[in-house]
């Protein structure tokens, strides 16, 4: 075999090997749209799980006490089970939902994201777990008034 046909079937089994076999995600927007529209978290909630009841464990949600920028509140969550899906929700804004992640059993469940927040309120973590029962966690901060904690 030639080096020139050596290199050309090498790089053409490498390239298949790298172009994933397909990427399947729900489009929460089009196929649950009174999730994103929903004023209360419990809508938002019921709206795409289907119960706005959730089991406080085995979820975390993590975020500052006191925000300093409203336009920027990091929030790190995590869920140690398996699970099917992930949310985050708010009560400080005119619409509840912020967030929907599909997860797999591949999935590592840590997450790190920044949300606007209007004003001082709750964010609250729901997970649909693999047993078809919605699992969460909250945590109430304070958005600090003019952007500084002062």
């Amino acid at each position: 075999m030639k080096r020139r046909e050596f290199l050309n079937l090498t790089m053409g089994a490498l390239a298949l090997a790298v172009v994933p076999a397909s990427v399947k995600a729900e489009d929460y927007r089009k196929s649950k749209p009174t999730v994103w529209s929903a004023h209360t978290v419990d809508d938002a909630l019921k709206a795409l799980y289907g119960t706005s009841t959730i089991i406080e464990s085995g979820v975390k949600v993590k975020a500052p006490k006191v925000a300093s920028n409203g336009g920027a509140v990091p929030v790190d969550f995590s869920a140690d089970m398996p699970i099917k899906s992930i949310a985050v929700f708010q009560d400080a804004n005119p619409e509840s939902a912020v967030v929907v992640y599909e997860a797999t059993k591949y999935s590592v469940n840590k997450y790190s994201i920044k949300i606007k927040m209007a004003k001082s309120g709750t964010i609250t973590v729901a997970a649909l777990g693999q047993d078809g029962k919605v699992y969460g966690a909250r945590v109430t901060l304070d958005v600090a008034l003019g952007g500084c904690e002062g």
